[in-house]
């Protein structure tokens, strides 16, 4: 764990130099990226999303290719296309962006959905398929997509399936004035996503997801989870509540919120900082909440708080600690 915690940390500085004042965000972005999960980073514009995005993975050794959505873009332009070679009579495959390790997916709603269906393989199984071939995407692979909620005109709204897909929603927010006043200086000769590189590589990534499977969950632990997510389901303000999807993202963000903080165990409070990021996009609410401007916010809240927080108890370094 001491080693997820150190890479993580390196991460975290390296996109700092970019990102300032957002280190909340970038845990989650990492606990997501840990996870094999995929981030969808909705928020006003100018607020760094395609930026944090960018410094991910500038600071991760991998393959990066960015998509600039828009309403002409086509499924061949994300998957890749068959070319016929002259020379040697026969179709050539010419694998697209979504080959890349990171995939940047900027402005993702100004897609038609025919273009937006076509990373739903790949974001879901890892792979893709093209004229009836099948291939495999190397690990790690991670789906970061921005949208812009504001300005709704010529835009596409991603279908329920789709945002199923993504294992967090996130929003960054505006900067504090300090912090913009630090952004303003950082600025003034040259932008600093120029000078940073990797500081770790992605087989190092790979290897963290797969340890990140033996964090310990209690069993009551689990049991919460479960009752959050099916409490979502049954809520009053609630058409469409968590499907078992949601459980499993709450249950991996949490393992992975965990080894972020360099424990072998996970804590109830990993469990509710991940709770607004993982369920938030995933309920849809009845109209009549809709008309009383409930949110989803304040509805995860509700069920969180509504949800009694198990006592555990665990053996570390030879003494008993008790936690909520």
């Amino acid at each position: 764990m001491s080693d997820i915690a150190g890479l993580t940390d390196k991460i975290i500085a390296n996109i700092e130099k970019v990102v300032i004042g957002k280190r909340p965000q970038i845990t989650l972005v990492l606990a997501a990226y840990l996870c094999e999960g995929h981030i969808l980073l909705e928020d006003v514009p100018g607020v760094a999303k395609t930026m944090l995005a960018r410094a991910l993975a500038r600071s991760i050794g991998g393959t990066f290719k960015r998509l600039q959505c828009t309403p002409d873009l086509l499924p061949t332009d994300i998957t890749g296309v068959s070319i016929f070679n002259q020379k040697s009579a026969e179709f050539e495959f010419r694998p697209g962006p979504v080959f890349a390790q990171t995939v940047l997916a900027d402005e993702i709603n100004r897609a038609t959905p025919r273009t937006q269906s076509a990373l739903l393989e790949a974001m879901a199984e890892r792979r893709v398929t093209v004229d009836g071939t099948t291939y495999t995407l190397k690990p790690p692979f991670l789906v970061i997509a921005t949208q812009n909620p504001i300005d709704q005109e010529g835009t596409f709204p991603l279908p329920e399936a789709q945002l199923d897909r993504f294992l967090v929603r996130l929003r960054l927010g505006y900067p504090t004035l300090e912090e913009e006043g630090r952004m303003l200086q950082r600025l003034q000769h040259a932008h600093p996503i120029d000078e940073i590189g990797p500081v770790v590589k992605a087989e190092e990534v790979v290897s963290c997801q797969e340890a990140l499977r033996n964090i310990h969950v209690d069993d009551k632990l689990r049991q919460y989870i479960l009752e959050i997510v099916y409490s979502s389901r049954d809520h009053e303000d609630v058409l469409l509540g968590g499907s078992p999807r949601a459980s499993i993202a709450l249950y991996r963000t949490s393992q992975a919120l965990a080894a972020i903080s360099g424990r072998d165990f996970v804590l109830p409070d990993d469990v509710k900082r991940m709770a607004q990021p993982v369920l938030g996009h995933r309920l849809i609410l009845r109209p009549e909440s809709r008309l009383r401007k409930r949110t989803t916010v304040a509805v995860v809240d509700d069920i969180v708080s509504e949800i009694r927080v198990p006592i555990l108890e665990r053996e570390i370094e030879g003494r008993k600690d008790f936690f909520k």
